[in-house]
């Protein structure tokens, strides 16, 4: 069990956390004395750890969240020698391609399959910054509630993602985790071990998408104003912030954040310029829009709103809990849960998606709040080590049975027998096992993760047909079903050139079409197949292919040589 006696022997850290020399012999365990400082830890906070631990199952089984693997897959054509942004066309920035050649290189030189290495290499991820949370606290003044409920958060937001694990977003929060408890550490005056660790961490986090730059921005200006001594009369603010001021550019955290994304962003036009100068362009003329919702649209999604109707209250409570000064670390850590949400909140609405891995940031944070606010409000009166374990247990319920019913995990898992993916990988891997397919369909899901776990590999430049989707946004004025060749932006002739010359100059084994195309329905339904043949590449090598499987919405044909 953990206690909260500075100086005791079996102290892990001095002045930072001790651990109970004389627990109880009635527990589960027994007497801890045979046990090491940090193995008592853990045992005495099992039960805390338990509802967290639920979800472990979950992200390591199948299915691996679809926009990971496509990224995943991207990057092992990236590894294999195709050119990221010329011959691998996607709208995100380089950075999590970069971050993902590390599974995608325990793959290449190690036994282990690319989804293996990517769920390690998130795990360790999580690890490192759980280690980095429990560093950086000053355990010793936490009550034995909000103690134990911050021993186990990392473990909630590290397998809390559900179905999103190792999403964007998923990784972001997590390496945010550290730094939010460091920043309350920077608040109350202190230089918290770890905080070079967590910055470097952090700051890469951050920059995986410009939507999630706004939160550390709020944070160090949060942390800006609790720098002001308390009870600075109105005249002296002005002098109080100068001083508040001066004392943060002297803080290293905000200047190693800040000089890693310097070094990124100038290192993208002269490593990646075909993103700032192909992708871009395409992301702004097509993407942006496609499928897009207004502000009010995104709020009302009923992921979105669930997971607001949860923030809302907890923001109240930290900048209008009573008693708490800005400067006390539990109220300074509840205002900085609170901001962060607000900017995973903004971030969401910036993307007019309202997709589900979108929102899971906002989920995390708004669940620690709830968590943190009640854990200070119960820490009011004293409790033992033992008893903060138990109501840890069950905040760390609470928030379990929140993601359970607004998330996708563990149903999507315990769906997956008979699924879209699970029926299109085994049609993939009886068909074209180990081999290049060509996929013409408008969806990421379900042909990743099915192509991850089939080992075939998509000799598509893009993830999907995203661009002829945009093309075709709406039907034709002159009622044609395709434009003419002539007659076609420089965009959709790119993917109608590119498609039918890299499938003429070397045919992969299989083509897979999805016969829902995504496109409007105008006079009668877009046909891939038809609109490609229309290119002589394209239809002298498509007549020797032949249909030999099909999944439901899903046909395959293969080269007949």
């Amino acid at each position: 069990e953990i206690a909260a006696a500075p100086g005791d022997p079996g102290s892990l850290e001095p002045g930072t956390a001790t651990v109970d020399p004389a627990p109880t012999a009635s527990g589960p365990w027994g007497s801890l004395r045979r046990f090491s400082p940090w193995t008592r830890v853990v045992l005495g906070l099992l039960p805390a750890l338990l509802p967290a631990l639920l979800f472990l199952p979950m992200v390591l089984s199948p299915p691996m969240n679809h926009d990971v693997a496509a990224v995943l897959a991207f990057t092992q054509r990236w590894l294999g020698g195709e050119k990221l942004y010329s011959e691998l066309i996607d709208v995100n920035p380089p950075l999590i391609f970069i971050v993902n050649l590390i599974p995608s290189a325990l793959a290449e030189w190690t036994p282990l399959d690319g989804v293996t290495a990517l769920r390690l290499c998130v795990l360790a991820l999580g690890g490192g910054c759980w280690f980095l949370s429990v560093r950086v606290r000053d355990r010793v003044a936490e009550g034995s509630v909000e103690r134990a409920f911050l021993d186990v958060l990392p473990a909630f937001f590290l397998l809390g993602g559900g179905y999103d694990f190792a999403q964007r977003e998923h990784l972001m929060a997590v390496t945010a985790l550290p730094y939010l408890l460091c920043a309350g550490a920077r608040a109350g005056g202190r230089k918290p071990r770890g905080r070079f660790a967590i910055a470097a961490i952090a700051a890469v986090g951050f920059a995986l998408k410009p939507h999630f730059l706004g939160i550390p921005v709020l944070v160090e200006l949060l942390v800006l104003w609790a720098r002001v001594p308390a009870g600075t009369p109105a005249r002296a603010i002005g002098r109080g912030l100068g001083r508040a001021l001066r004392q943060s550019l002297r803080d290293p955290v905000p200047w190693i954040m800040a000089g890693l994304w310097i070094v990124y962003l100038a290192s993208v036009p002269v490593f990646f310029g075909d993103y700032l100068f192909v992708v871009v362009p395409l992301v702004w003329d097509f993407y942006v829009g496609l499928g897009g919702l207004t502000a009010m649209q995104v709020v009302l999604v009923p992921r979105m709103a669930t997971a607001m109707l949860l923030f809302l209250p907890g923001l109240w409570c930290a900048f209008r809990w009573s008693g708490d000064r800005l400067g006390t670390p539990g109220a300074a850590l509840t205002r900085l849960f609170a901001i962060a949400g607000l900017g995973a909140a903004a971030a969401a609405i910036a993307q007019h998606k309202g997709w589900s891995y979108h929102i899971v940031p906002l989920e995390l944070f708004a669940c620690g709040l709830a968590g943190l606010t009640a854990a200070l409000w119960l820490d009011r009166r004293p409790t033992t080590a033992a008893e903060g374990t138990r109501v840890a247990a069950l905040l760390g319920a609470l928030c379990t049975l929140y993601i359970v019913s607004n998330g996708e995990a563990p149903w999507k898992q315990l769906d997956y027998v008979g699924s879209e993916v699970d029926g299109l990988t085994q049609l993939m891997a009886k068909d074209a096992a180990g081999e290049r397919v060509l996929v013409l369909s408008p969806g990421i899901y379900p042909i990743y993760p099915a192509v991850n776990y089939a080992a075939v590999t998509v000799t598509l430049r893009t993830m999907n047909v995203w661009l002829l989707q945009a093309a075709y946004e709406r039907c034709l004025p002159d009622g044609r079903r395709y434009r003419d060749v002539w007659d076609m932006g420089r965009a959709e002739f790119f993917v109608y050139r590119t498609v039918a010359e890299d499938f003429a100059r070397t045919p992969p084994a299989a083509v897979v079409v999805d016969l829902r195309p995504g496109i409007p329905w105008c006079g009668e339904e877009f046909s891939f197949i038809g609109y490609f043949s229309r290119h002589p590449l394209f239809a002298e090598v498509w007549s020797h292919y032949k249909l030999t499987g099909e999944w439901d919405r899903f046909r395959v044909y293969t080269r007949q040589d």
